[in-house]
């Protein structure tokens, strides 16, 4: 045998005894304190806990000479002082019970005395109704009285100098500082009520003053840009209420940099979470981007686990199933409203490119529903998406005949309402100016229409927009009806995980209502014997797969609607009007209306724009007018 590599230390029993307590405490800071941002979040917690109005922080290279937190909460007692940096020492639980219903930022009790373990920290309190304050040394314990308002000062000077190792970890001062504002944001976007203040080196770096709503907090936080281009999200099922903006798909990033998450106030990354707002997100984001949004989720607190790790930022919930629905449920109804009538703002140009009418009062005209599909007809058949026509002339366009093999599709011809002065060069007329999309003037290479409303152009991708008409109504189809089952004529049988037998057994009652039929074939395997009548042609062994891992952690249907809803993309695409196509006057102004009443019409399936709205100031601009 050859001998052991001199790298392996030889191993030599140790009797077991106890840590150091100042040992232990340096563990503990391990966990709790990984960067001067720790720090920062921490002493955040406990100031906001106190019923601070007002939180100055103040830094020194990076937060690692000096991280200084000022509030003006209740403060700390004297004789209190001394036990607050104590191990596991604090005022918001006393018992399991305050455990299981707490509605703290910070409970643990470790963050003080693990960073007194590892750092110089001074504490400066005076508490409501107190004559006095009194400033106390970490090291040192002793207290002496000092000047101060009412409220809290807390000091930690020389991160990391017990423990040097973890001192070479750390990035640049820029880099660190750059966390520590981020850790005061996250803060600051979960309590607008309270105003934040970061200084570093003396210089002001970051200030929020206290604001009356959300959305003033988020514009000055975020920018004015993440309002304007997010939603609105209210949403409440069952015992879950979720609130907050979710970013339009135009605003998604290449990066994750931009998504704020809050469980009862305190901001959390959760798998759970992640996935549902993923999900929502799945067919109106283009490839790999990342959405943008700060939403806030309230529950009682009793059915979630805030005690999962030291650093509070992750949490589990009892019932993972209804948050996941809540959350993915109030995205996509945030979403689902189409965006067109944005384009329509009360600011007027300076120069205008017309005079509108101002709209008489009265009900604006609506297009009727466009039926894509024979009630006769399955989703699928593509002959009743398209009927073609031999000859004759089309609505709108004068003597003019389209050839069978160019036929308009039937979905766009003029409907009964459309007045006639739409084909008519001028002004726009009363009717026109309620609709967001405008009047079609013109088709561009077969492939863009060109339509005019009160801000200025509109430029529409034909194909993009009527492949999400057309996906987003065979989706309301296949939602109407019950999920079918369609049996195997051998079922599918595969080698399962226990997970997966567990899972199958467990969830026995839920799969036959998504179409699925999973029984034992053995100890060790599953067999497939039915499968969602609309996927009957797809992989029934992957589909089984995907079910179960999403059953054992979030809700399954989501794994189904996924698949159809790929197929149902799929039929969409190849049944929406192709480019080069011709389409009338009319035809063009039948598809701008279905747009504005047809949800998430502002992409199409694969997550790509489908108007763009060029302004009257944006086409001066590119003319040098006024200039």
């Amino acid at each position: 045998m050859s001998a052991l590599p001199s790298s392996i230390p030889s191993l030599q029993r140790r009797p077991i005894r106890e840590l150091p307590d100042e040992l232990i405490s340096q563990i503990a800071a391990g966990e709790v304190v990984e960067r001067p941002a720790s720090v920062v979040r921490e002493l955040l917690d406990n100031a906001l806990d106190a019923g601070a109005r007002q939180v100055t922080v103040r830094l020194a290279s990076g937060g690692v000479r000096l991280i200084s937190v000022e509030d003006d909460g209740q403060g700390i007692p004297r004789e209190e002082l001394t036990v607050a940096l104590r191990r596991h020492a604090t005022s918001k639980i006393a018992s399991l019970n305050d455990l299981e219903t707490v509605g703290t930022m910070g409970f643990r009790g470790e963050a003080l005395a693990a960073i007194n373990a590892i750092a110089e920290l001074s504490i400066l309190s005076r508490f409501a109704g107190a004559d006095g304050a009194f400033a106390l040394d970490g090291r040192t314990g002793e207290l002496r009285p000092v000047a101060r308002a009412v409220g809290t000062t807390v000091e930690v000077r020389e991160l990391f100098f017990a423990t040097p190792a973890r001192r070479k970890f750390l990035k640049t001062d820029a880099t660190e500082l750059a966390h520590c504002i981020e850790a005061v944001r996250r803060h600051a976007l979960a309590r607008p009520e309270v105003g934040f203040s970061v200084w570093h080196d003396g210089k002001l770096m970051e200030q929020w003053r206290a604001a009356d709503r959300r959305e003033q907090r988020l514009a000055d936080a975020l920018s004015d840009d993440f309002v304007a281009q997010s939603v609105a999200v209210e949403y409440l099922g069952g015992a879950v209420r979720v609130a907050g903006r979710a970013g339009i798909p135009d605003a998604a990033r290449s990066r994750a940099d931009q998504q704020f998450f809050y469980v009862n106030g305190r901001f959390v990354r959760d798998k759970v979470l992640s996935h549902a707002v993923r999900s929502a997100y799945e067919d109106v984001l283009h490839g790999q981007r990342q959405p943008v949004y700060a939403l806030y989720l309230e529950i009682d607190p009793s059915r979630v686990d805030v005690n999962v790790h030291p650093t509070k930022i992750e949490v589990r919930f009892r019932d993972g199933r209804e948050v996941h629905q809540a959350v993915r449920h109030a995205i996509e109804n945030a979403l689902a409203a189409p965006r067109a009538g944005d384009a329509v703002t009360p600011a007027a140009p300076q120069q205008p490119f017309f005079k509108p009418n101002v709209p008489a009062s009265g009900a604006a005209w609506a297009q009727p529903g466009i039926n894509f599909v024979a009630a006769e007809r399955g989703a699928g058949d593509f002959e009743a998406l398209w009927p073609q026509r031999t000859g004759g002339s089309n609505p709108g366009s004068g003597a003019s005949s389209w050839p069978a093999a160019e036929a308009a599709p039937a979905a766009f011809r003029a409907p009964a309402g459309l007045p006639a002065e739409s084909t008519a060069p001028g002004a726009l007329s009363t009717n026109e100016q309620a609709w967001p999309l405008g009047r079609a003037l013109a088709q561009l290479q077969g492939i863009y229409i060109l339509a005019e409303n009160s801000q200025g152009l509109i430029v529409v991708d034909m194909h993009a927009a009527h492949e999400r008409i057309v996906y987003e109504r065979l989706k309301t189809q296949l939602d109407g009806a019950a999920i079918t089952s369609q049996p195997l004529l051998i079922p599918a049988t595969f080698a399962a995980t226990p997970q997966e037998v567990a899972t199958a057994e467990a969830c026995a009652a839920v799969l036959p209502t998504l179409g699925l039929e999973i029984t034992p074939f053995s100890p060790r395997t599953l067999a497939v014997r039915a499968v969602p009548g609309t996927l009957a042609d797809g992989d029934p062994v992957e589909l089984a797969r995907s079910v179960l891992a999403e059953l054992a952690q979030h809700d399954a249907s989501t794994v189904v609607q996924r698949a159809q809803n790929e197929l149902l993309s799929t039929m969409a695409c190849h049944g929406a009007v192709r480019a080069n196509r011709r389409l009338t006057i009319d035809e063009m102004n039948a598809l701008l209306r279905q747009m504005e009443a047809t949800e998430r019409s502002d992409q199409c399936n694969h997550g790509r724009p489908t108007w763009r709205q060029l302004s009257i100031r944006e086409l001066d601009a590119l003319f040098m007018r006024g200039r």
